[in-house]
């Protein structure tokens, strides 16, 4: 089990977990911080992930001490085990207000109780979070696939936790950094073509990164883009790139 610490300074702490999916899952990352006795866990996945997750966070917080559980989106292998973290934690769950209405349908009824008070909805223009001496940006990434779609930004490391941009398909190593990015990208380009929407919002999205300072970009598949250098790299890949509905013809809605 790969536990990767990222960062590790005056109290602050940021790991990934890269390996907990296995059998026909598709690989995935998921993003834990620790700042002076408060956390959050990024993305947690779903049945595959939860029990080694809750494992491996169990060694630096109680599964029931743990502040937030932060949701780029809405998708199965992101969401699916909130209902067992609203059961054994305490954990306020934070995602696009366009998806609040969507967990309790992931929650038994007997549990609704478990559900109030306990979802923080994003608005469309993001929001700032406290976490212990930290400050977790949720910055806008809608349409980037999903409608509703947010990333995180911990301003202490600087790690920015990109979801689905940035994700290559790769089969194993997946907590070691990029080196050549022209080599890595048929590792992405089927990927962003198909889930991103279109390069208008690649765009945007791209130069709001750019005000940020960011050492270091962990998407939720795949390796990590670590320094300016391939950070930039990939963000001119990005704002160039003809995706979604950029592609699309009158073939593709034609009557089969």
């Amino acid at each position: 089990m790969n536990e990767n610490v990222l960062y590790n300074k005056n109290g602050h702490v940021v790991m990934t977990f890269d390996d907990l999916v296995t059998g026909e899952g598709i690989q995935s990352n998921q993003l834990a911080i620790f700042d002076h006795g408060h956390s959050a866990l990024f993305d947690p996945g779903g049945d595959l992930t939860y029990m080694p997750l809750t494992m491996s966070v169990n060694k630096f917080v109680k599964t029931r001490d743990i502040d937030y559980i932060f949701a780029t989106h809405q998708d199965p292998d992101i969401v699916s085990s909130f209902d067992k973290w609203l059961m054994y934690s305490d954990a306020k769950i934070v995602i696009s207000k366009l998806w609040q209405r969507f967990i309790p349908h992931l929650v038994p009824g007997y549990m609704k109780e478990k559900v109030e008070g306990r979802i923080i909805p994003i608005p469309d223009q993001g929001m700032d979070f406290k976490l212990g001496d930290a400050t977790i940006k949720a910055l806008p990434a809608h349409f980037l696939h999903s409608v509703g779609n947010f990333h995180f930004y911990d301003t202490v490391s600087k790690i920015l936790f990109s979801g689905d941009v940035g994700a290559s398909m790769v089969d194993n190593d997946a907590h070691l950094p990029i080196e050549d990015f022209r080599a890595h990208i048929p590792n992405m380009l089927g990927f962003h073509k198909r889930y991103m929407v279109s390069n208008k919002v690649c765009r945007l999205w791209a130069n709001m990164i750019r005000h940020l300072d960011v050492e270091m970009m962990v998407p939720q598949h795949g390796r990590p883009f670590v320094g300016r250098e391939k950070i930039g790299e990939f963000l001119q890949w990005l704002e160039n790139l003809e995706c979604g509905v950029d592609n699309l013809h009158e073939g593709h809605y034609s009557i089969p």
